[in-house]
């Protein structure tokens, strides 16, 4: 069993006795990227927006990059982060009529809540200095 185990390990297979950590990196389009990390409750407005008036949401979220909201595209400046955001809420208005982008409107929506949540369990780990 060990010189099986050996062999398994030259080739690049992993033994259950052996530690392999694996990590997995989610790779966003600029779009995607272009999401801003907002506060919890106005994340859920947008969601709110976006599931009964699609791309509204996410017009209104275009706005709080504007007002400093951070977001996965640092090396861009913020005038055209905003103005992906205008472009994805036109994409959700224009599509929603074959409820394509109703659909993309609440999965929008869904992201901002995720992203607002992740950023609040961010904040709460980092130490606060005073």
């Amino acid at each position: 069993m060990d010189q099986k185990d050996t062999e398994m390990n030259e080739k690049g297979v992993s033994s259950s006795t052996s530690g392999v950590v694996v990590q997995v990196r989610e790779k966003k389009g600029a779009l995607r990227a272009a999401i801003p990390y907002m506060p919890f409750p106005v994340a859920v407005i947008c969601l709110f927006l976006n599931t009964f008036v699609p791309g509204l949401g996410t017009f209104i979220s275009a706005f709080t990059v504007l007002c400093g909201a951070r977001t996965d595209l640092p090396d861009r400046h913020m005038c055209c982060v905003f103005w992906l955001n205008i472009a994805a809420a036109f994409i959700q208005i224009v599509t929603a009529i074959v409820m394509v982008g109703w659909i993309m409107s609440i999965f929008w929506g869904m992201d901002m809540v995720i992203l607002a949540i992740s950023e609040g369990y961010r904040e709460q780990a980092a130490p606060q200095q005073l």
